[in-house]
């Protein structure tokens, strides 16, 4: 259970799955990814198993049946798993699929080539972890983990079971950042880029409706807590678990991701070494995490990120990379603009260019993550990107609730302790 600060502020409670010498070896671990072994045949149909059928899971599965009806992916859908029972049988009749209670009996199905994690963010370590030791390739949601030290073991156990995992931050599958990628270096040394995810709703960020039907007779609510701390049943807590510590960091690991790993692949991906945050609950008081909060990140290379967050008010940032002598700006998910540096504005053209993309980016990362469980290539959201995008938000956390500045060893992927 989180404690409070003087201040009020409720310090983080973290389970430490690698400590000391653990994480240096992790860190080692991935520094060399060996070669994986071909699972899926380039012309074989993937089976897919889904373990949570909430209204993000639920969006996976019409997206995926759309692709099997259009036949522009070779897959089915074999398996889906929930515990709560409504959703259950929601999701049996959508698909037809084997319905399992215990997400360790979807993973014991031989039928099933790959797993979606689509449950609540505690919830990702475990699973995912549980699936690529079953020997299982991963498409897990958004945030990779719920805290940053699990992050560090999925990503040695991915890399030594030799599995494809894939990260939920759809828009890396995006054309427009890949290109913008390529246009990186007309920008001269890169000095800082800022980002945002910006909402606001008249209810609330977060205050899913509660279904009356939800009882401790249809909701295994021991299931749903399982490595949370223990509490009383509490329909509220299943339905908006985005905005309680024990479940979620809310803007943090929920929304900024999004933000975060489009713009590691314009930048190339690096491990932070510096992260300070701020932020309060100004406006949504029903609530632990922050309504309004905000990042800064450095990274080995001296570039510095700015990302900033709010459910309270939409209006953000413009995506952008500044550059000395140019900057790029990604205000649009298709467009992309150069503009140089008053002083270097004699010495090149300013640079807009739009990139078409049809494919929607859901969907796209869906082939993109069944292209490579063929392929047995990296992702577009794979541990390159996800992991440090991971490390990121989850030292933010760790700053925001510490009330302090985090300094992190890239090398040994530890915080160093002052």
């Amino acid at each position: 259970m989180a404690e409070s600060s003087s201040d009020g502020r409720p310090q983080t409670t973290r389970r430490r799955f690698l400590t000391g010498a653990a994480i240096a070896a992790a860190g080692a671990a991935l520094r060399g990814a060996p070669d994986a072994a071909r699972v899926v045949g380039a012309n074989d149909r993937i089976s897919w198993g889904l373990i949570g059928c909430g209204p993000q899971g639920t969006t996976h599965l019409h997206d995926l049946m759309a692709q099997i009806e259009n036949k522009s992916a070779n897959c089915a859908i074999t398996a889906v798993c929930d515990i709560y029972q409504p959703r259950k049988e929601a999701a049996q009749a959508l698909t037809q699929a084997k319905l399992y209670h215990n997400y360790e009996d979807l993973l014991a199905d031989d039928n099933v080539d790959v797993v979606l994690v689509a449950s609540p963010e505690h919830w990702h370590a475990k699973m995912t972890l549980d699936a690529l030791r079953a020997g299982k390739d991963v498409y897990c949601e958004k945030p990779m983990t719920r805290h940053w030290e699990e992050s560090v073991e999925v990503a040695r156990v991915a890399r030594e079971q030799k599995r494809v995992l894939q990260i939920g931050t759809q828009w890396t599958s995006q054309k427009v950042w890949h290109r913008a990628h390529e246009l990186l270096p007309q920008l001269g040394q890169v000095v800082w880029s800022q980002t945002s995810y910006c909402r606001n709703s008249t209810d609330g960020e977060w205050n899913s409706k509660i279904e009356p039907g939800c009882t401790a007779e249809t909701l295994d609510w021991k299931r749903f807590l399982g490595p949370a701390p223990d509490r009383p049943f509490s329909a509220e807590r299943y339905f908006r678990w985005r905005k309680y510590w024990d479940y979620s960091s809310g803007i943090c690991g929920d929304l900024l991701p999004h933000q975060i790993g489009p713009l590691m692949i314009v930048l190339g991906a690096e491990m932070p070494v510096r992260v300070v945050a701020t932020g309060s609950v100004l406006v949504q008081k029903d609530r632990e995490v922050p309504d309004t909060f905000h990042m800064l990140v450095d990274f080995a290379s001296g570039h510095t990120m700015l990302v900033a967050g709010c459910t309270a008010n939409e209006q953000g940032l413009t995506p952008m990379v500044r550059g000395h002598e140019a900057t790029m700006l990604l205000g649009r998910s298709d467009l992309i603009e150069v503009k140089p540096e008053r002083i270097f504005a004699e010495d090149f053209e300013p640079i807009r260019e739009t990139v078409d993309d049809p494919v929607e980016p859901r969907q796209a990362h869906q082939r993109n993550f069944m292209d490579c469980v063929r392929s047995r290539q990296e992702p577009n959201c794979g541990l390159t990107v996800a992991l440090p995008a991971m490390l990121a938000v989850g030292l933010a956390e760790v700053a925001y609730r510490e009330t302090r500045e985090v300094v992190f060893d890239a090398e040994k992927l530890q915080i160093v302790t002052k």
